[in-house]
């Protein structure tokens, strides 16, 4: 028990982390570094439904005990409400966090003037009188805070860089990474969002073997073919020692998803066949691989 007779943090409790702060700070950025980070994440809920979820917040998101929520004076009455609510949390079952974004009133401004969004506190007046509104309003809360995250300078990158140095439960210096390896035919088109492509058409196509034509790159036949070549074994190893060289660097950088692209004419030899591959050699070095074969029911 600590010395006011509250229950110390225990590891069965839920994580909460409550982010809150100036309009235009970018507490939706940091909300989607949570979610990356695993978090359930909730966004601008009014008060009243914010006070029945932090009541039993494990229970309404299908037991994941690492929770996110964002709130701010979109929520009428908020400035005056939520610091009692935050008080009110439960803290045997739940262990919050409160985190509190701002940023200088010539970067807010900038901000609301790129993308024309009106201030919630403005209303009838400029928007710097909405964000000194604002700062008046959520004085006491951002003394309260246990974070207080002034991102004037930042960009996305160097939030999420923050955000997962002082916050993530994940080797030092590392965000996740998700790897997407999507097999394609370029007669269909390029996936859309891809962020590495490699065209493999040069290789000998089995589409033109006698019994291999309806089969596909998953099919052992079409595989020992391809591997009867020696530049489809050099090209897989060369690759693969490619992507073991960047996916650190990438990971460094705190990017969540990477999506590389195989193509060949039709998306079903040659293309699969590779990923596949190339998803093994990745998964042995326990990069966390997602394999999708677009075309091969086409």
């Amino acid at each position: 028990m600590s010395e006011n007779g509250a229950a110390e943090p225990s590891g069965e409790r839920a994580r909460l982390v409550v982010i809150t702060g100036l309009s235009g700070s970018g507490k939706s950025t940091v909300a989607k570094c949570f979610e990356d980070l695993g978090y359930f994440t909730v966004d601008n809920l009014p008060l009243p439904l914010l006070r029945n979820f932090l009541d039993n917040p494990v229970a309404l998101v299908d037991g994941n005990r690492r929770i996110a929520v964002v709130t701010d004076v979109r929520a009428p009455r908020f400035a005056e409400e939520f610091p009692t609510l935050f008080a009110d949390i439960d803290r045997r079952k739940i262990a919050p966090m409160l985190i509190f974004l701002e940023a200088s009133d010539e970067a807010l401004v900038r901000r609301f003037s790129e993308t024309r969004r009106p201030h919630p506190l403005a209303q009838d007046g400029t928007v710097i009188q909405g964000i000194r509104r604002e700062r008046e309003l959520l004085g006491e809360l951002r003394d309260r805070s246990e974070m207080i995250l002034d991102t004037s300078e930042w960009s996305i990158h160097q939030v999420r860089s923050h955000i997962y140095r002082e916050l993530a439960e994940v080797p030092e210096g590392y965000g996740t990474l998700t790897v997407s390896i999507v097999s394609f035919g370029f007669k269909h088109g390029i996936p859309y969002g891809t962020d590495m492509l490699f065209d493999v058409r040069y290789l000998a196509n089995p589409h033109f073997i006698p019994g291999l034509r309806e089969q596909t790159g998953l099919d052992r036949a079409v595989r020992e073919y391809l591997e009867g070549h020696e530049d489809y074994l050099e090209l897989v190893q060369r690759l693969a020692d490619f992507l073991l060289y960047l996916l650190p660097l990438y990971r460094r950088e705190n990017r969540s998803y990477l999506s590389v692209a195989i193509g060949c004419t039709g998306g079903k030899h040659r293309s699969v066949a590779i990923s596949e591959a190339l998803s093994a050699r990745l998964e042995a070095e326990s990069w966390a691989i997602r394999t999708i074969h677009r075309d091969l029911a086409r």
